[in-house]
């Protein structure tokens, strides 16, 4: 399988931001140029007091845009105060939600031990995890980038099948280009991607050639369909650039192989 039997995704991820008039207007914004974004999975993850709202617009615009959240817990229910379960997400309409995203991983002190018990509730509650890796800049500079990578792979490989990975994505998210106005250059993205790819296919060859693996950091319309041109760039994940219609819009159609 190559670039073009996997189906492009971008995924919106709105960290804490967003209102009810925001969320009218965009999701406005967006419906209105949806119908040229055929053959890609575009996802929208709000934070999980607006879920249900984004919910039901999407549901009364008959839009093909795909819910997910930006966290979830790894227990499935109990006396864990603040935290929101899997089969919860899955209850209020998520198909998908971000796991070990570099800002649970630096600001929430996440170990990769959680990182990966969450990755598999996700799994078995029946959402589509999308698996955060990155390294910091003091890691690239001194040659660990692949290092850590890999260590961050191998903690979730461990609690989980390899056969979670015919549903489950990748983002590779340098914490180095997140919000900091850097970017990896395609060539270095794709790099890390391949890699990814390659450790994958040591276990399972089709597994490795269907996974789709997303670039996230300081993507902007100016630079995705560069990196999003690369072999093993199957799509984005997307912060800032998300919550403005137009910018998210570009970002999305750099994405389609009609481009």
């Amino acid at each position: 399988m190559n670039k073009l039997t996997r189906r492009p995704c971008v995924a919106g991820n709105w960290k804490m931001q967003g209102s009810y008039s925001m969320i009218e207007t965009l999701l406005g914004e967006l419906h209105q140029q949806e119908q040229y974004l055929q053959g890609i999975d575009v996802i929208l993850c709000p934070p999980f007091v607006y879920l249900e709202r984004v919910a039901k617009m999407l549901q009364r615009q008959e839009s093909t845009f795909l819910l997910g959240a930006q966290n979830t817990y790894c227990e499935e229910k109990g006396a864990y105060t603040g935290e929101v379960s899997a089969a919860m997400l899955k209850d209020v309409g998520c198909q998908y939600v971000i796991i070990g995203h570099s800002e649970r991983r630096q600001l929430f002190a996440e170990s990769d031990e959680l990182i990966a018990r969450k990755f598999r509730a996700a799994y078995h509650a029946g959402l589509t995890p999308i698996l955060c890796l990155g390294e910091t800049q003091a890691e690239r500079v001194s040659g660990q980038t692949f290092a850590v990578i890999r260590r961050q792979l191998d903690s979730v490989l461990e609690v989980a099948e390899l056969n979670c990975f015919n549903r489950a994505m990748i983002a590779y998210e340098p914490v180095w280009a997140i919000g900091t106005g850097l970017t990896a250059t395609p060539e270095q993205a794709n790099e890390v991607h391949t890699t990814l790819r390659g450790w994958i296919a040591e276990s399972d060859p089709k597994i490795a050639s269907g996974v789709r693996i997303l670039y996230g950091g300081s993507v902007k319309a100016s630079n995705a369909k560069e990196l999003f041109c690369e072999p093993n760039v199957d799509g984005g994940l997307i912060g800032g650039a998300s919550l403005e219609g137009q910018a998210f819009l570009s970002i999305c159609h750099s994405a389609t192989y009609d481009t």
